[in-house]
């Protein structure tokens, strides 16, 4: 063990902040408290080639803005914004922080250029989403890169492979964490602590406690690292709970994925364009309900209530190219009948619901960009736009799996970023972001770029409140 590790486990050493966790919103929290004065201490659990946490497979961030810019076409107000969280939530909210997050986030993309993050030209096409949501160049991986050099220069200590699995917290006060670095177990004492850890998706046994069985056939899109312990541990210390521990940000996924850490590109955009069936070749939902950015979170969620949890995105040659492929080539076949086949599903009841849903048709004017003319009528459950006949082969299918991102249930907090404990007290030196403490915006649904929002927000809170615990 070299001797700039020897001094950084040292039990006796106290540090100003410690930072536990290692993605967007632990490096914003890290990066704010350096540049206040602070002494901080980063530990990300995984390796170094692994950091990140599911910041990896990000690609974009929602924001608050009133011009268009370099990388923006229009403004996105403070009350459109609130209007697109309250809708795919249905108001399942906290409505002071919700409205704090998007007031926090008043052209944040000027502090994230800044710290090194670079972006994109404004993205055009079927995602809808060049006005309200800024793209990294480089996507994720690039903006952690560039976040972890600037931490690195602003003399952030970094420490990999170093797993929290307890904190010493007594009447609701940190006093120090347990560490695990190369097998070896220490004890870390810091005047205050950032936990920005992520939630409990990666612990399949937990999410079993509230899916049962068929959370066994769940893909775990993001990575393998968020275990929930920390959150785990600060419940066990009174930490107050915030939202249901079944709602999550969960999409559909190509159900040949790998179990874990696939990212963005096991993600299927296919579903607007067509119909989706379940294993009884039956539909379920309305896949033209909304903007796809809007309406892509609650897929994993209605695949997860389906038989074996499976279902399959039926398309037609006239829709192939109108979305972002998967990383996995479709299913391609000549006739309806024949792609039941290659998909497993039975044939004659697969036949049967295209020719329903091809008679329904009112044919409107075809958008992808627009809320376009082209809906169904008497067809439960309907189509609300982009409904056209899947009737030019060759046919295309893709199997879906529920693909989790990150789990909502997290724990309460103030506009501090301070953990609320049960008996309504504020922890004085505990605070959280990121995954954690999403659940207190995002009770259900899920708006495209709005957890990068969520961490980069309260990161910074976060940061800068500790630091200032630190000093005082």
């Amino acid at each position: 063990m070299g001797i700039a590790l020897i001094d950084t486990l040292n039990s006796d050493r106290k540090w100003d902040v410690l930072v536990i966790g290692g993605g967007n919103a632990a490096l914003c929290a890290a990066m704010t408290a350096r540049k206040a004065g602070a002494i901080v201490l980063l530990l990300e659990c995984a390796p170094k080639h692994f950091r990140g946490g599911n910041s990896r497979h990000t690609r974009n961030l929602r924001y608050m803005h009133e011009s268009a810019n370099n990388y923006l076409t229009g403004p996105y107000f403070e009350d459109e914004f609130m209007e697109d969280l309250m809708r795919v939530t249905d108001g399942q909210t906290n409505e002071a922080l919700a409205r704090f997050t998007i007031h926090q986030s008043k052209n944040i993309g000027e502090w994230m250029s800044n710290h090194g993050c670079m972006f994109q030209p404004a993205m055009r096409g079927t995602l809808h989403l060049s006005r309200t949501n800024a793209f990294f160049l480089g996507g994720g991986k690039a903006l952690i890169n560039s976040y972890y050099a600037m931490a690195d220069k602003l003399g952030v200590t970094i420490l990999y492979d170093a797993e929290v699995l307890g904190m010493e917290i007594r009447h609701g006060k940190f006093y120090s964490a347990t560490v695990v670095s190369k097998d070896v177990s220490h004890r870390l004492q810091a005047k205050s602590v950032v936990v920005a850890s992520g939630g409990f998706q990666a612990n399949l046994e937990w999410l079993k406690t509230y899916w049962g069985d068929a959370a066994d056939n769940f893909i775990i899109r993001g990575t393998p690292y968020d275990k929930g312990t920390m959150l785990q541990v600060l419940l066990d210390n009174g930490a107050k709970p915030v939202a249901d521990p079944r709602q999550c940000h969960a999409i559909a996924v190509d159900a040949r994925a790998p179990a874990f850490d696939g990212g963005i590109v096991t993600r299927l955009d296919s579903i607007p364009f067509g119909i989706v069936v379940n294993k009884n070749a039956k539909r379920f939902y309305d896949e033209g309900e909304n903007f796809w950015p809007k309406r892509y979170a609650i897929w994993g969620r209605l695949i997860a209530q389906q038989p074996d949890q499976i279902a399959y995105s039926i398309i037609d040659s006239k829709s192939i190219r109108l979305f972002m492929p998967s990383v996995f080539k479709p299913i391609k076949a000549n006739s309806i009948r024949e792609l039941a086949q290659r998909l497993n599903i039975i044939p004659a009841v697969l036949e049967k619901t295209v020719s329903a849903f091809n008679t329904s048709i009112h044919h409107g004017r075809f958008d992808p960009l627009e809320l376009d003319s082209c809906y169904t009528e008497n067809l439960t459950p309907p189509k609300s736009h982009w409904a056209r006949p899947i009737d030019s082969p060759p046919f295309f299918g893709y199997s879906l799996s529920p693909g989790i991102t990150f789990t909502y249930m997290g724990v309460a907090i103030n506009e501090k970023a301070q953990i609320v404990m049960e008996d309504g007290t504020l922890a004085p030196n505990i605070f959280v972001a990121g995954e954690i403490m999403s659940g207190n915006i995002l009770g259900q649904g899920y708006l495209a770029g709005l957890g990068m929002t969520i961490g980069t927000v309260f990161g910074r809170v976060a940061g800068r409140e500790a630091a200032q615990y630190a000093r005082n």
